[in-house]
C-alpha cells in the first residue's frame, strides 16, 4: 500500500512514527476543516425570521427575512384564545402577544390580554395580563419592554363600545403582569387613544396616539394624530414630539420606530377627502420632530396597500407588513432600503399571510425596537 499519508512517513524514525501519525493525521484533518470553512459563502445578516400577527386568522407566522420563504406557523390560530394580535416581543426567552379579544372583543368593550409563549417553540405558557384582571387595557395594541423595574408598557387604546370620550391609556405592570400605574398625561389637553410605544434615543418612552376614530361620534377627527414623549422614571408627559399641526401629514399614527441615525419612521394613513393623498410612511427629524422624507405605500390610480406597524431588521432595512382590501397589495411583506426608498416584496399578496399587522425579530430589543442581531 502507498497513501499519500504512509508516503509522508517515508524518512521519520521508526520510535516516531506510531506517535507521530496521530499528530500527523490530527493536523491534517484540522487543514481540511479550516479549507472547508473557508471556502463556505459568509453567512450573510439576513439569516434570520420575522414573525408576523396575522390578523386573519389569528395567528403568528414566521418567514425568512432574506427569502420570504414561509418558516412555518408558530403560534397555531387562535392559541388561548388569541383574537387580533397586536404588539409582540421576544423577552426572557418567550414572545409576549398582545391580544385585543376582537370579535367577543376590543371593540365591544371586552377587555383584551397580553398572552407568552414559547419562544423556541410557540407552545403556549400562560397569562401575562388576563382580561379578566381589573386593570387589563382595553382594544390593547403597542407593547415594550424597559425602563424602572425593567416594566411592560402596553397601548391601551380606550373602550371603545362607550364611545371616544372614554379615552384610552398607557399601562403599565411588572414581570409577573400585576398593574403598576398608568402614565400620567396631565398637560397633554386633546383627546388620547395611543397605538403604538418605542423607547428613543433620548431614553423618552415615545407614544403615538389618534384622535376619536367613530364617525357617529361627535368628537370624530380622522386626520388627527399626535407623537408624545414620557418620562418612564417619573411616568409624566415631556411634550408633544409632533402632532398633525406640525407635521401635516401624520394621519391617525400608529408603528414607530428609529433608524441608526436616530430619526423616527412612524406609519401614517392617507386623507380620505383627498383623492391624491396615499397612505405613507413618515421619516421626522429624531431630536425636533421634522419632516425629512416620505415613503409612499402606494400611488394614486394603483391599489391601496396600508401598514399598521414598521420594524427594522437585518442589513439595516425597514420591514413593512401591508394589509387592506386589495388583493394584490394585502398580505405582502415588503423590505425597504431607507437610502434609495426602493422596497422589495419578499413576501407576497395571495399567500399564507392574511392581514398582518405588528412584526418582530428575536433580536429585536424589546424597548428600543432596534434590530440588534448579525
Amino acid at each position: 500500500m502507498n497513501t499519500p499519508f504512509l508516503s509522508s512517513l517515508r524518512g521519520v524514525p521508526a520510535n516516531c512514527r506510531r506517535n507521530c501519525r496521530g499528530r500527523t493525521l490530527h493536523s491534517t484533518l484540522l487543514l481540511a476543516v479550516v479549507a472547508i470553512i473557508a471556502w463556505l459563502p459568509p453567512e450573510t445578516a439576513t439569516a434570520d425570521n420575522v414573525f408576523i400577527g396575522d390578523v386573519g386568522d389569528n395567528s403568528v407566522k414566521a418567514f425568512d427575512a432574506t427569502s420570504g420563504a414561509f418558516s412555518g406557523t408558530f403560534v397555531i390560530p387562535k392559541s388561548a384564545g388569541l383574537k387580533g394580535p397586536t404588539g409582540m416581543i421576544f423577552t426572557d426567552g418567550q414572545l409576549v402577544v398582545v391580544n385585543q379579544n376582537s370579535g367577543s372583543g376590543g371593540s365591544s368593550g371586552q377587555r383584551g390580554e397580553v398572552l407568552r409563549f414559547d419562544g423556541t417553540t410557540g407552545t403556549f405558557i400562560g397569562k401575562l395580563v388576563a382580561s379578566s384582571d381589573r386593570n387589563a387595557p382595553f382594544a390593547p395594541q403597542g407593547i415594550v419592554r424597559g425602563g424602572p423595574g425593567n416594566a411592560f408598557y402596553v397601548a391601551d387604546l380606550g373602550d371603545q363600545s362607550k364611545k371616544c370620550a372614554n379615552e384610552g391609556n398607557v399601562k403599565i405592570y411588572d414581570d409577573a403582569g400585576a398593574f403598576i400605574a398608568d402614565l400620567d398625561r396631565q398637560g397633554f389637553n386633546f383627546e388620547f387613544h395611543p397605538r403604538g410605544l418605542v423607547y428613543g434615543p433620548d431614553g423618552l418612552l415615545y407614544v403615538s396616539a389618534v384622535g376619536c376614530l367613530d364617525s357617529t361620534d361627535a368628537l370624530y377627527a380622522p386626520l388627527t394624530g399626535y407623537i408624545l414623549r414620557f418620562n418612564a422614571s417619573t411616568r409624566k408627559f415631556v411634550d408633544m414630539f409632533a402632532s398633525n399641526a406640525t407635521v401635516p401629514a401624520l394621519h391617525r399614527p400608529e408603528g414607530l420606530v428609529f433608524d441608526a441615525k436616530g430619526n423616527l419612521w412612524v406609519t401614517s394613513f392617507r386623507d380620505s377627502g383627498n383623492s391624491n393623498d396615499t397612505d405613507k410612511i413618515l421619516k421626522l427629524d429624531g431630536k425636533t420632530g421634522r419632516l425629512l422624507d416620505t415613503l409612499p405605500l402606494w400611488t394614486p390610480g394603483s391599489s391601496r396597500a396600508f401598514a399598521q406597524a414598521i420594524l427594522f431588521g437585518p442589513g439595516g432595512k425597514l420591514f413593512v407588513p401591508i394589509t387592506g382590501n386589495a388583493p394584490d397589495t394585502t398580505g405582502q411583506v415588503r423590505r425597504c432600503d431607507i437610502g434609495t426608498k426602493q422596497c422589495d416584496v419578499i413576501v407576497q399578496a395571495g399567500g399564507v399571510l392574511q392581514s398582518p399587522w405588528f412584526l418582530i425579530f428575536r433580536s429585536t430589543d424589546p424597548a428600543t425596537l432596534s434590530y440588534t442581531g448579525q
